[in-house]
Protein backbone atom coordinates (compact mmCIF):
# COMPACT_ATOMS: atom_id res chain seq x y z
CA UNK A 1 0.00 0.00 0.00
CA UNK A 2 1.72 3.57 -1.38
CA UNK A 3 -0.09 4.90 1.64
CA UNK A 4 -1.25 3.29 4.44
CA UNK A 5 -2.29 4.54 8.36
CA UNK A 6 -0.81 2.26 10.63
CA UNK A 7 -3.51 1.34 13.49
CA UNK A 8 -2.30 -0.52 16.81
CA UNK A 9 -4.61 -2.41 19.09
CA UNK A 10 -3.06 -2.31 22.95
CA UNK A 11 -3.02 -6.19 22.92
CA UNK A 12 0.07 -5.58 20.20
CA UNK A 13 1.94 -3.76 22.88
CA UNK A 14 4.69 -6.26 22.85
CA UNK A 15 5.80 -5.29 19.08
CA UNK A 16 4.48 -2.49 18.25
CA UNK A 17 3.58 1.08 19.72
CA UNK A 18 -0.01 0.80 20.32
CA UNK A 19 -2.27 4.13 18.77
CA UNK A 20 -6.04 2.79 20.19
CA UNK A 21 -7.54 2.48 22.97
CA UNK A 22 -9.40 -0.07 24.63
CA UNK A 23 -10.93 -0.48 27.91
CA UNK A 24 -14.13 -2.00 29.54
CA UNK A 25 -17.21 -0.72 31.57
CA UNK A 26 -17.45 -2.26 34.73
CA UNK A 27 -20.49 -4.73 33.36
CA UNK A 28 -17.90 -5.88 30.79
CA UNK A 29 -18.52 -3.99 27.77
CA UNK A 30 -15.61 -2.95 25.56
CA UNK A 31 -14.77 0.73 24.79
CA UNK A 32 -12.85 2.09 21.95
CA UNK A 33 -10.88 5.25 20.92
CA UNK A 34 -9.25 5.68 17.81
CA UNK A 35 -7.97 9.09 17.96
CA UNK A 36 -6.65 8.86 14.76
CA UNK A 37 -10.06 8.09 13.15
CA UNK A 38 -9.69 11.68 11.17
CA UNK A 39 -7.10 9.96 8.98
CA UNK A 40 -8.34 7.58 7.14
CA UNK A 41 -11.04 8.73 5.11
CA UNK A 42 -9.56 7.90 1.37
CA UNK A 43 -6.45 5.79 3.08
CA UNK A 44 -5.65 2.64 3.14
CA UNK A 45 -5.53 1.55 6.41
CA UNK A 46 -3.27 -1.61 8.36
CA UNK A 47 -5.18 -2.74 11.19
CA UNK A 48 -2.82 -4.32 14.01
CA UNK A 49 -5.34 -6.73 16.64
CA UNK A 50 -4.97 -9.95 18.26
CA UNK A 51 -7.37 -12.27 18.30
CA UNK A 52 -6.46 -14.61 21.42
CA UNK A 53 -6.72 -14.47 24.22
CA UNK A 54 -10.10 -14.26 25.19
CA UNK A 55 -10.90 -14.56 21.24
CA UNK A 56 -14.62 -13.72 21.26
CA UNK A 57 -14.22 -10.16 22.89
CA UNK A 58 -11.26 -9.74 20.86
CA UNK A 59 -13.59 -10.45 17.42
CA UNK A 60 -16.63 -8.12 18.80
CA UNK A 61 -13.63 -5.38 19.45
CA UNK A 62 -12.50 -6.08 15.86
CA UNK A 63 -15.98 -5.90 14.39
CA UNK A 64 -16.63 -2.63 16.08
CA UNK A 65 -12.96 -1.31 14.50
CA UNK A 66 -13.93 -2.27 11.26
CA UNK A 67 -17.52 -0.62 11.18
CA UNK A 68 -16.18 2.59 12.28
CA UNK A 69 -13.05 3.01 9.70
CA UNK A 70 -15.16 2.19 6.53
CA UNK A 71 -18.07 4.49 8.16
CA UNK A 72 -14.99 6.79 8.70
CA UNK A 73 -14.25 6.29 4.72
CA UNK A 74 -11.37 4.09 4.74
CA UNK A 75 -10.24 3.19 1.02
CA UNK A 76 -9.29 -0.25 1.99
CA UNK A 77 -8.80 -2.40 5.43
CA UNK A 78 -6.29 -4.46 6.01
CA UNK A 79 -6.48 -6.79 9.55
CA UNK A 80 -3.20 -7.90 11.26
CA UNK A 81 -3.74 -10.83 13.29
CA UNK A 82 -0.91 -13.86 13.92
CA UNK A 83 -3.13 -15.86 15.39
CA UNK A 84 -6.73 -17.21 13.74
CA UNK A 85 -9.21 -18.11 16.38
CA UNK A 86 -11.62 -20.90 15.14
CA UNK A 87 -8.97 -22.04 12.07
CA UNK A 88 -9.54 -25.68 12.86
CA UNK A 89 -13.27 -25.69 12.76
CA UNK A 90 -12.61 -25.66 8.49
CA UNK A 91 -14.23 -29.18 8.27
CA UNK A 92 -17.95 -30.98 9.54
CA UNK A 93 -17.26 -34.31 11.60
CA UNK A 94 -21.09 -33.67 13.40
CA UNK A 95 -24.38 -33.90 11.47
CA UNK A 96 -25.52 -29.67 12.18
CA UNK A 97 -22.11 -28.89 13.20
CA UNK A 98 -21.11 -25.58 11.90
CA UNK A 99 -17.86 -24.34 10.00
CA UNK A 100 -16.77 -21.59 12.39
CA UNK A 101 -13.79 -20.85 10.52
CA UNK A 102 -15.56 -20.16 7.54
CA UNK A 103 -18.29 -17.93 9.15
CA UNK A 104 -15.75 -16.14 10.47
CA UNK A 105 -14.04 -14.73 7.40
CA UNK A 106 -17.57 -13.60 6.14
CA UNK A 107 -18.28 -12.13 8.99
CA UNK A 108 -14.80 -10.52 8.47
CA UNK A 109 -15.50 -9.49 5.03
CA UNK A 110 -18.78 -8.60 5.75
CA UNK A 111 -18.22 -5.85 8.81
CA UNK A 112 -15.33 -4.29 6.15
CA UNK A 113 -11.91 -5.98 6.09
CA UNK A 114 -10.42 -6.11 2.68
CA UNK A 115 -7.88 -8.04 3.74
CA UNK A 116 -6.60 -10.39 6.26
CA UNK A 117 -2.76 -10.96 7.06
CA UNK A 118 -1.85 -13.82 9.15
CA UNK A 119 0.92 -15.97 10.25
CA UNK A 120 0.51 -20.28 9.21
CA UNK A 121 -3.02 -20.20 9.61
CA UNK A 122 -4.45 -23.52 9.84
CA UNK A 123 -7.26 -23.96 7.34
CA UNK A 124 -4.62 -23.06 4.47
CA UNK A 125 -2.13 -25.53 4.33
CA UNK A 126 -0.05 -23.00 2.25
CA UNK A 127 2.13 -19.69 1.94
CA UNK A 128 1.10 -16.68 0.02
CA UNK A 129 -1.77 -15.01 -1.08
CA UNK A 130 -5.63 -16.84 -1.44
CA UNK A 131 -9.21 -16.13 -1.32
CA UNK A 132 -11.47 -18.27 1.47
CA UNK A 133 -14.79 -17.20 1.52
CA UNK A 134 -14.28 -14.16 -0.83
CA UNK A 135 -11.56 -13.00 2.00
CA UNK A 136 -8.41 -11.98 0.45
CA UNK A 137 -5.76 -13.44 2.78
CA UNK A 138 -1.86 -12.73 3.50
CA UNK A 139 -0.89 -16.10 4.69
CA UNK A 140 2.96 -15.15 6.01
CA UNK A 141 5.04 -18.26 7.54
CA UNK A 142 7.22 -18.19 10.74
CA UNK A 143 8.31 -22.15 9.93
CA UNK A 144 12.04 -20.73 8.41
CA UNK A 145 12.71 -19.08 11.60
CA UNK A 146 12.10 -21.64 13.72
CA UNK A 147 14.26 -23.84 12.18
CA UNK A 148 16.86 -21.46 12.06
CA UNK A 149 16.20 -21.23 15.36
CA UNK A 150 16.84 -25.10 16.22
CA UNK A 151 20.39 -25.14 15.04
CA UNK A 152 21.01 -23.23 18.67
CA UNK A 153 19.71 -26.30 20.76
CA UNK A 154 21.52 -28.89 18.35
CA UNK A 155 24.95 -26.65 18.61
CA UNK A 156 25.20 -26.84 14.49
CA UNK A 157 24.66 -30.09 14.02
CA UNK A 158 22.49 -32.27 11.44
CA UNK A 159 18.97 -32.77 12.37
CA UNK A 160 15.68 -33.86 10.98
CA UNK A 161 12.59 -31.96 10.70
CA UNK A 162 9.50 -33.78 11.34
CA UNK A 163 5.95 -32.38 11.23
CA UNK A 164 3.02 -34.60 13.73
CA UNK A 165 0.31 -34.73 11.68
CA UNK A 166 -0.78 -34.16 7.86
CA UNK A 167 -1.50 -30.06 8.12
CA UNK A 168 2.37 -29.74 9.41
CA UNK A 169 3.49 -31.05 5.78
CA UNK A 170 3.89 -27.45 3.91
CA UNK A 171 5.85 -26.42 7.12
CA UNK A 172 7.83 -29.27 7.22
CA UNK A 173 8.72 -30.46 3.58
CA UNK A 174 10.55 -27.48 2.65
CA UNK A 175 13.43 -28.75 4.73
CA UNK A 176 13.11 -32.03 3.39
CA UNK A 177 10.95 -33.37 6.33
CA UNK A 178 8.22 -36.09 6.79
CA UNK A 179 5.03 -35.75 8.82
CA UNK A 180 3.22 -38.47 10.79
CA UNK A 181 -0.54 -39.42 10.49
CA UNK A 182 -2.82 -38.70 13.40
CA UNK A 183 -5.94 -41.08 14.11
CA UNK A 184 -8.24 -39.57 16.76
CA UNK A 185 -11.02 -40.56 19.21
CA UNK A 186 -14.22 -39.98 18.38
CA UNK A 187 -15.78 -37.34 20.37
CA UNK A 188 -17.25 -37.88 23.77
CA UNK A 189 -20.13 -36.47 25.40
CA UNK A 190 -21.14 -32.42 25.04
CA UNK A 191 -17.02 -31.96 24.75
CA UNK A 192 -15.82 -30.37 21.33
CA UNK A 193 -12.62 -32.36 21.16
CA UNK A 194 -11.39 -35.50 20.16
CA UNK A 195 -8.56 -36.75 22.38
CA UNK A 196 -5.47 -38.34 19.34
CA UNK A 197 -5.61 -42.48 19.85
CA UNK A 198 -1.81 -42.84 18.12
CA UNK A 199 -0.03 -41.14 15.61
CA UNK A 200 2.03 -43.37 12.89
CA UNK A 201 4.53 -43.37 10.36
CA UNK A 202 7.82 -44.73 8.71
CA UNK A 203 10.41 -42.35 10.24
CA UNK A 204 13.66 -43.74 10.64
CA UNK A 205 15.35 -41.29 13.42
CA UNK A 206 17.59 -43.74 15.57
CA UNK A 207 20.64 -41.78 16.50
CA UNK A 208 19.09 -38.21 14.63
CA UNK A 209 18.63 -35.63 16.09
CA UNK A 210 14.86 -34.30 15.78
CA UNK A 211 13.09 -30.89 15.21
CA UNK A 212 9.22 -31.54 16.06
CA UNK A 213 7.43 -28.77 13.96
CA UNK A 214 3.22 -27.96 14.10
CA UNK A 215 1.51 -24.70 13.65
CA UNK A 216 0.11 -24.78 17.07
CA UNK A 217 0.59 -26.56 20.11
CA UNK A 218 -3.07 -26.25 21.72
CA UNK A 219 -3.74 -28.99 24.50
CA UNK A 220 -0.38 -30.73 23.08
CA UNK A 221 -2.04 -34.31 22.60
CA UNK A 222 -0.89 -34.23 19.16
CA UNK A 223 2.34 -33.21 20.11
CA UNK A 224 2.73 -35.35 23.14
CA UNK A 225 2.15 -38.83 21.39
CA UNK A 226 5.04 -37.40 18.62
CA UNK A 227 7.34 -37.37 20.93
CA UNK A 228 6.79 -40.29 22.64
CA UNK A 229 7.25 -41.93 19.32
CA UNK A 230 10.58 -40.06 18.32
CA UNK A 231 11.93 -41.10 21.53
CA UNK A 232 10.57 -44.54 21.22
CA UNK A 233 12.81 -44.62 17.67
CA UNK A 234 15.47 -44.33 19.26
CA UNK A 235 16.39 -40.17 18.19
CA UNK A 236 19.29 -38.46 19.94
CA UNK A 237 18.01 -35.08 20.63
CA UNK A 238 14.41 -33.89 20.67
CA UNK A 239 13.06 -30.37 20.02
CA UNK A 240 9.93 -28.96 19.78
CA UNK A 241 8.26 -25.90 18.07
CA UNK A 242 5.05 -24.60 16.41
CA UNK A 243 4.36 -21.17 15.70
CA UNK A 244 1.17 -20.49 17.89
CA UNK A 245 1.63 -21.62 21.50
CA UNK A 246 -1.24 -21.73 23.33
CA UNK A 247 -0.36 -24.63 25.48
CA UNK A 248 -3.32 -25.22 27.34
CA UNK A 249 -3.56 -27.40 30.49
CA UNK A 250 -0.74 -29.18 32.01
CA UNK A 251 0.74 -29.75 28.24
CA UNK A 252 4.15 -28.37 29.06
CA UNK A 253 4.69 -30.73 32.13
CA UNK A 254 3.70 -33.75 29.90
CA UNK A 255 6.10 -32.46 27.04
CA UNK A 256 8.77 -31.82 28.94
CA UNK A 257 9.25 -35.44 29.85
CA UNK A 258 10.62 -35.88 26.23
CA UNK A 259 12.48 -32.10 25.84
CA UNK A 260 13.59 -29.43 27.76
CA UNK A 261 13.33 -27.33 24.19
CA UNK A 262 10.03 -26.23 23.58
CA UNK A 263 9.88 -22.80 21.44
CA UNK A 264 7.44 -20.50 19.48
CA UNK A 265 6.86 -17.40 18.09
CA UNK A 266 5.59 -13.94 19.89
CA UNK A 267 2.71 -14.70 17.28
CA UNK A 268 1.07 -15.04 21.11
CA UNK A 269 3.02 -13.71 23.60
CA UNK A 270 4.55 -15.48 26.24
CA UNK A 271 7.33 -16.97 28.18
CA UNK A 272 8.48 -19.84 25.12
CA UNK A 273 7.81 -17.11 22.21
CA UNK A 274 11.64 -17.39 21.44
CA UNK A 275 11.28 -16.16 17.39
CA UNK A 276 10.01 -12.70 16.73
CA UNK A 277 7.26 -11.94 13.99
CA UNK A 278 7.81 -8.31 14.14
CA UNK A 279 10.37 -8.07 11.03
CA UNK A 280 7.79 -9.33 9.23
CA UNK A 281 5.17 -7.02 10.19
CA UNK A 282 7.79 -3.94 9.85
CA UNK A 283 8.01 -5.22 5.95
CA UNK A 284 3.86 -5.31 5.11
Amino acid sequence: MAQSVYLVSPNFSDLLTPNIEIGSFPDGDSHITIPQIGEVAGQSVYLFHRLYPKQNTALVVLFFMLERLKAAGAKEVAVVSPYIPYARQDKQKLPGELLAAKSLCRQLLAAGADKLVTFDCHFLNEVGEVEYEGLKIQNLSVGPLLVEHARQYFGGEDFEVIGPDDGSNYLVSRHGGKAFKKVRKEYQGKVAYRDVHEVSGDVDVVGKNVLILDDMISSGSTMIKSLEKLQAGGAKKIACAAVHGLFLFDCLDKMRQFTDAIFCSDSIPGPLAEVSIKDQLLNL
